[in-house]
Formats: structure tokens, sequence, C-alpha cells
């Protein structure tokens, strides 16, 4: 999902807060500034959680939804930079950060 939304006033800005919060409330991760991804299991669970978006998105702005499949978003490529994540990947019992 990619969003613009205007933070010019105050109001703005309350909205961009609250719309942010609802996306991590409900699962979504942020890829880079204004864009968040989630993964849901089928078509029926992104179709509820698209109007569940529709239903919190503020009445000002852009949000774009694209829906594509897991198999797709596996072939992302970085081009520029290195891929980040605060995500440990280990089958070990204990993990010392």
């Amino acid at each position: 999902m990619f969003f613009d939304l205007p933070t010019t006033t105050s109001a703005d800005l309350k909205e961009y807060t609250r719309f942010r919060k609802f996306l991590l409330k409900s699962g979504f991760i942020m890829m880079q500034e204004s864009v968040y991804s989630k993964i849901s299991l089928n078509t029926t669970a992104a179709n509820i959680l698209l109007d569940n978006i529709k239903k919190n998105s503020p009445k000002d702005g852009l949000v774009q939804v694209l829906t594509i499949t897991e198999k797709q978003y596996s072939k992302m490529e970085m081009i520029i930079g290195e891929k980040k994540s605060d995500v440990l990947d280990s089958d070990e019992r204990l993990v010392i950060i």
C-alpha cells in the first residue's frame, strides 16, 4: 500500500498519525516512508483488509493499494542499499543481541 497524505496543518498531521497507527495495529510493516505491506492468507482476507483501509483512510490525500501474490512479492529486487531486517531468523535457543 502506498499513500501520500497532506501534513501542512495540525489537523492533517493528526489524521496522518491516526492512519499510520491504524496500519501498524493492523499488522502492516513499513517498507519505506509511506509504503507499507502486509501478507494476507487469501483473497477473502485481502478484501476484508481493503474494506478496513477504506473505512480508516483520511478524506484528504491519496491512498493506493496494490494486491500481489506472495510469489510476485518474492521476486522484488533491491537495487541500491542493503536489505535491513529487525527479525532474527535463527534456530538457536539463545540469541544474544
